[in-house]
């Protein structure tokens, strides 16, 4: 299924996304965040409880970020090309990773298809993008094994990983990668029974319909499942949490000339099975006032 958090007149709430539109699956399951939690069984019921049930048309609902995660954890350098382009243009270590660079954005980075990405030209001239599979965990994970870390995934989203790259601070990419909106996430959550295997997925990204980035998720240099046993060595990961897993190359930092986002820009991520995560980029100086 592919799961969604969506309101019209009413409060948000959990539907799946079919044919067009949104099935509503109504207010007694909760939020999607509930449903990630309950997990397999409840996906079950749902499965046949709705399976014939109508639609409400897309032009009838917004769409939201589907939940809010407890953590989002980043792993940056995470394909061949994207490590190269990086030591080029971003200073960062030529040879590849041997273990996975981890990061973290906050939740208040988060937000939703549609919604904007905030430019804000006093803190930043290099706002660039980074289309990414995410990864949605369903179980509660602590030293987990490669081989059974997939089984702790509930299922697979996009995240946008905005970034403000002259904002690294001796190296930390915590505020570069952490202000409000340079988490855009969504549009929707593809349960992991129907992606069985996450690494042959295409990905890519446009700026104002433009290509920019083109990948595969089969070049990750540490698959989900090799980044699932690393993370929770020493972290636990818990329902709800999300890995934005990297990059491809073809950020706006390696562009010849470099190019970066503006206002009236629109960035566009998709990742096969999962759909589109479409953010306008607006001047937040604008809108403060």
């Amino acid at each position: 299924m592919l799961l969604v958090t969506f309101s019209d007149d009413r409060t948000a709430r959990p539907g799946i996304l079919r044919d067009g539109g949104v099935v509503d699956l109504g207010e007694g399951y909760g939020t999607l965040s509930d449903v990630v939690v309950a997990g397999a069984a409840l996906l079950e019921k749902i499965a046949v409880r709705f399976a014939d049930a109508p639609v409400l048309p897309l032009d009838t609902v917004r769409l939201h970020a589907p939940l809010r995660p407890g953590k989002i954890v980043g792993v940056g350098l995470n394909y061949v090309e994207h490590v190269e382009e990086s030591s080029r243009t971003l200073d960062t270590a030529k040879d590849l990773p041997t273990r996975p660079v981890l990061f973290s954005k906050p939740a208040t980075a988060v937000v939703g298809p549609d919604e904007p990405i905030q430019h804000d030209g006093d803190l930043t001239s290099q706002l660039d993008w980074e289309c990414e599979l995410a990864v949605v965990i369903g179980r509660t994970a602590r030293r987990v094994s490669v081989d059974d870390a997939l089984d702790h995934v509930f299922g697979y989203s996009i995240v946008n990983d905005i970034s403000a790259r002259d904002q690294r601070r001796s190296g930390q990419w915590f505020f570069s990668k952490g202000q409000d909106s340079y988490a855009p996430f969504g549009p929707a959550i593809r349960t992991a029974d129907e992606l069985p295997d996450p690494q042959t997925l295409d990905l890519g990204l446009k700026v104002n319909g433009e290509v920019m980035q083109k990948g595969n998720s089969k070049h990750m240099l540490f698959p989900v499942a090799q980044l699932i046993a690393d993370i929770t060595s020493g972290m636990t990961l818990e329902p709800g949490d999300v890995i934005a897993t990297g990059s491809p190359q073809g950020v706006g930092a390696a562009q010849n000339p470099p190019r970066f986002l503006k206002p009236g820009d629109v960035v566009e991520a998709t990742i096969e099975g999962i759909g589109t995560l479409r953010n306008p980029v607006v001047d937040s100086r604008v809108d403060a006032r």
